[in-house]
């Protein structure tokens, strides 16, 4: 009898978030809007595809099945990339304690991303944050080491117009162009390319008491 009222419980609070979020969730830009803010097709756009790191990407990334799941979402791309092709969301998260609804509630901050993200790999785990436009630039030129991985921590009000918080990977950085690849797992904006300078200032933005930043995996 308890686990049947403990799985209406939680079957109630699920229902109650998803139309919290549903209520709570930032106004979206138009597909116009956000063709007008970033490029998403063209040469630059094919040639950043087919970086050393964008390329371990697949084509069709696994796309964030809520809005609160962009960070473990971005994580399992991440660990696809490298090799880890039965990586989910609910893998990622698995054992966290985080996000048992299936939603994350606000979603992660970056550093929780980043403990979540400790207890997936071996791998060195580092965030990045109030960094100097010439310490970003270096950032990203390692987006192109097959051996690192990146994701942006970034406000989408400052690139779109409108929007919150978001988590992506960085898919490598054109840096002749000076143009930023970001593998955004929302099905309706798609992968995209951004100048250095644009997404910095959407990086530099507060998440709560901290900035946002750039979670690297080495």
């Amino acid at each position: 009898m308890r686990r049947i009222f403990a799985a209406a419980a939680a079957a109630v609070l699920a229902a109650a978030l998803g139309l919290a979020g549903l209520r709570l969730a930032p106004a979206t830009p138009t597909q116009a809007q956000i063709d007008a803010a970033v490029t998403r097709s063209g040469p630059s756009f094919e040639r950043a595809r087919r970086l050393p790191v964008a390329a371990r990407y697949p084509r069709d990334l696994l796309w964030q099945s809520n809005l609160s799941l962009c960070g473990p979402a971005s994580l399992a791309n991440l660990l696809r990339s490298l090799d880890e092709p039965a990586a989910t969301e609910a893998t990622v998260l698995a054992g966290t304690g985080l996000c048992r609804t299936g939603f994350c509630l606000l979603g992660l901050t970056l550093d929780e991303l980043a403990a979540v993200a400790r207890a997936r790999t071996r791998r060195p785990v580092r965030v990045l944050r109030d960094l100097t436009p010439e310490a970003f630039r270096e950032a990203l030129r390692g987006a192109n080491d097959p051996s690192r991985r990146i994701v942006v921590n970034f406000d989408r009000a400052r690139i779109f117009g409108v929007g919150a918080g978001h988590h992506a990977p960085v898919g490598g950085y054109l840096e002749a162009e000076d143009l930023v690849l970001v593998l955004d797992v929302n099905r309706a904006y798609g992968p995209w390319l951004v100048e250095r300078a644009r997404l910095q200032a959407a990086v530099d933005t507060r998440d709560g008491a901290r900035t946002r930043g750039l979670l690297v995996i080495e």
